[in-house]
């Protein structure tokens, strides 16, 4: 996913440096429709993050209860687990926000209207 949405980024900061105002609305419309992947990808990741670490934390109490290696170990690799979904999900968090941005940006040239959120750098 990693490099499908900066793919998709890349595509976009492109087409606004040398806009075609004839390919702009079909842009748009396909932005939003990648707009609809990127927040579904993120929504499930979101999801599995809250899952794992629910698990890595209830593990964790059940093994400071009953002191068992087993239990440390369990959740030491549900830690494992965490970390990772918690930096991909960062990512795709931020990425998602760019591209709204970035989506501002081509609706602004299309309507010919300066929206806020349009900074020519996708940050707020």
């Amino acid at each position: 996913m990693r490099i499908y949405m900066n793919a998709w980024e890349s595509f976009l900061r492109g087409f606004l440096e040398h806009p075609d105002p004839q390919q702009i609305p079909a842009i748009r419309r396909e932005t939003l429709v990648q707009i609809g992947f990127m927040q579904h990808e993120r929504f499930v990741h979101f999801l599995v993050c809250i899952l794992v670490g629910l698990a890595f934390f209830m593990a964790l109490g059940m093994a400071l209860y009953f002191r068992t290696v087993g239990l440390f170990l369990l959740a030491l690799i549900l830690l494992g687990l965490l970390v990772p979904y918690l930096l991909h999900y960062y990512f795709l968090e931020n990425t998602t926000q760019r591209i709204y941005l970035l989506y501002n940006r081509l609706s602004a040239l299309e309507d010919g209207i300066e929206y806020p959120n349009t900074d020519p750098d996708g940050k707020i």
